[in-house]
């Protein structure tokens, strides 16, 4: 199999051999027929087969390579399937020009900056790291998180990933909002102190977020403010997109008037900072995501319906698994620590395990820490084990 590029199409040879069989010649026209020629098409020149990508959708090219006999057919699509460089596009995958839009003037010179951020000079973290505890692994700790992380040494988690909640048993009346305030992003900032504290040199932090439109207050800005001053670096955000929004429309703001219309939104966000170095080094045969879920996931709108278990598991605000998945796979090795200081009904940790990754999971309630060892042994007797 050899390639050529034109500057609309990659050019890939096939040989024709022994185990193609049938009029090829046919075969190849009608397979062309069924695309647009400026995406895809194949034609015959002697011994060989050339297949002519600009972009194509393998969903359907597989689909409709089961009307073809004769193994031709089944041979392209196999052969474009071993293709790994290429973009995602409408569905399709694109073969040519996908990284056009890249292209920089001075891009070698450039790079060179490319991890000097201003605002996390002067920081000082130490880039050595130490062992996590063992009395802490693969454990779920029903207690206060702050009272949980200060007894962890710095620098021993991996990646932390967590939703954090709207209150802490704070308790004040209508006309004491700002105190409320006040107080909660005090207590949140403590624990958030001692997280930057644990988390390794090169680790993650992820905070998923969704800003309380309705009191006005860019929660997913404040908290993402808070780590630019700690330092950290920001690697990413991240639209999770529910596409839950059925509200009625006759209510809201200022209706048909610029007075002072409300906006409505159906996605969260989550924000991704690292701790020293953009870099997370690890161990490549730790690696578990896929071409094709690599190639999704680094485009960062994920539409993820919500959790449909919430009742179920008695928590009112659950991130589902399918996007802890995602974190995990993208921001981690297997064996890393993972850590969630409001674990909650458990979906980080659950995932976690789930995933080959060690946990740690804090939350203060005994419900919720219940209900997360009950999402850990359900895994364990489906086996789901830990290798």
């Amino acid at each position: 199999m050899l390639f050529m590029e034109n500057n609309k199409y990659k050019i890939l040879k096939i040989q024709i051999d022994n185990s193609v069989v049938g009029n090829i010649d046919a075969t190849i026209e009608a397979l062309s027929r069924k695309f647009h020629k400026d995406d895809f098409f194949v034609e015959r020149t002697g011994d060989e087969v050339l297949v002519y990508l600009n972009q194509v959708d393998m969903k359907y090219l597989e689909a409709i390579s089961e009307e073809f006999s004769g193994g031709i057919v089944a041979r392209i699509y196999e052969k474009i399937n071993a293709i790994k460089s290429y973009t995602l596009k409408g569905g399709k995958r694109q073969f040519v020009d996908y990284n056009a839009e890249r292209k920089v003037v001075g891009r070698k010179d450039k790079e060179v900056n490319r991890t000097r951020f201003y605002y996390a000079d002067g920081n000082d973290f130490i880039d050595k790291n130490n062992e996590f505890p063992i009395e802490y692994r693969d454990r779920i700790v029903c207690a206060d998180s702050l009272s949980v992380l200060k007894k962890l040494p710095d620098n021993c988690v991996d990646i932390i990933v967590t939703s954090p909640p709207y209150n802490f048993g704070l308790s004040y009346d209508e006309h004491d909002d700002t105190s409320f305030w006040n107080d909660y992003y005090k207590m949140l900032y403590a624990i958030f102190d001692e997280c930057v504290r644990v988390l390794k040199y090169g680790g993650r932090i992820i905070v998923n977020v969704q800003p309380l439109y309705s009191d006005y207050i860019p929660t997913h800005h404040i908290i993402s403010n808070y780590f630019l001053q700690k330092k950290l670096i920001w690697k990413a955000e991240i639209i999770w997109e529910k596409n839950n929004y059925n509200c009625k429309y006759c209510s809201w703001g200022s209706w048909k008037s610029p007075a002072s219309p409300y906006m409505k939104y159906t996605w969260e966000f989550l924000e991704v900072f690292c701790k020293g170095d953009l870099k997370k080094n690890g161990d490549k045969t730790k690696i578990d995501i896929n071409d094709e879920e690599f190639k999704s996931w680094v485009v960062a709108k994920w539409s993820i319906a919500p959790e449909r278990k919430m009742k179920e598991y008695g928590h009112p605000a659950m991130f589902p698994e399918a996007l802890v998945e995602r974190v995990l796979k993208l921001f981690s090795y297997e064996d890393d620590i993972v850590l969630d200081p409001f674990n909650g009904a458990g979906t980080t940790t659950a995932v976690a395990y789930k995933f080959n990754r060690h946990y740690l999971g804090i939350d203060i309630s005994d419900a919720y820490c219940k209900t997360a060892e009950e999402r850990i042994q359900r895994s364990v007797k489906n086996n789901v084990l830990f290798k």
